[in-house]
């Protein structure tokens, strides 16, 4: 393996802590440099060399050439995950105009996905910044995904969890994101078992990280606790990997990617 830090990029929303807290804090930390980014931005980095891993939104693996995953981990739930929300004015059936957060290409392909297949619905989309009101004054729903989603209530609002919704369509759970490294890493296979003992590492540690993300996020260690147990699953394992396959398929239906590519994994 070389010597010098392996760039990576991966995402500061608490969701994916438990994938990097020990590439940063446990043994491994001196064998990774991390760049922190929005879900997006982790695939461009990707995408252009930047880095040569990433925590990617899922979707992206079909758009990007020459990547390979890494098995076993992800970032997955089988519903309800509460931080990815469609937020509507008016009743789902109603939707006319969705407003769509730039941050996040997976979740804006899964709620077109669920729109269409569930709803019959094709609303006019209008993608934007993160700013609850700014959305809904333009249009009847919005899409809003991580910690803003996590931390706030909606009064008066319809508010549909998408992993919940995806559950309750296909009976699987949904992936949102996983690490991925670019095929050209010429020692990609021998990162896959530090990878996995990193995060094995921060899920032993859940209570030290539940603390330092309560003071950074302001949310309640219940909450966070519960989220990081209950609602999200880090492990890729065979239903998540069903699930995966059947939103690449649906995508493609749907014109959202040219192909749907057979997953490939490091090692």
């Amino acid at each position: 393996m070389t010597t010098a830090p392996l760039p990576a990029s991966v995402v500061s929303y608490l969701n994916a802590v438990p994938l990097f807290w020990g590439l940063k804090h446990g043994p491994q930390k001196e064998l990774f440099h991390l760049d922190f980014m929005l879900p997006a931005k982790c695939a461009d980095a990707l995408r252009s060399g930047q880095v040569q891993a990433a925590i990617l939104p899922s979707i992206e693996y079909q758009r990007i050439d020459s990547l390979k995953i890494v098995p076993g981990l992800c970032i997955s739930s089988a519903g309800p995950v509460r931080s990815v929300l469609l937020i509507s004015q008016r009743p789902i059936g109603q939707i006319r105009s969705l407003a769509l957060d730039t941050s996040s290409r997976t979740s804006a392909c899964l709620v077109q996905i669920l729109l269409w297949r569930r709803y019959q619905l094709r609303p006019e989309l209008r993608p934007g910044a993160p700013e609850l009101g700014a959305m809904l004054r333009e249009c009847d729903a919005a899409l809003m995904i991580g910690d803003p989603a996590l931390a706030s209530d909606f009064p008066g609002l319809q508010v549909y969890d998408l992993a919940d919704e995806w559950r309750a369509m296909t009976g699987l759970p949904f992936v949102f994101a996983f690490w991925a490294m670019r095929s050209d890493v010429a020692d990609a296979g021998s990162y896959v078992k530090l990878f996995q003992e990193a995060t094995a590492y921060a899920l032993k540690h859940l209570g030290e990280i539940t603390q330092s993300e309560a003071l950074r996020t302001g949310l309640p260690k219940p909450l966070i606790q519960e989220y990081l147990t209950t609602n999200i699953d880090f492990s890729l394992s065979e239903r998540s990997l069903e699930g995966l396959r059947m939103f690449y398929r649906y995508a493609h239906e749907m014109g959202l990617t040219n192909g749907v590519k057979p997953l490939e994994f490091v090692g």
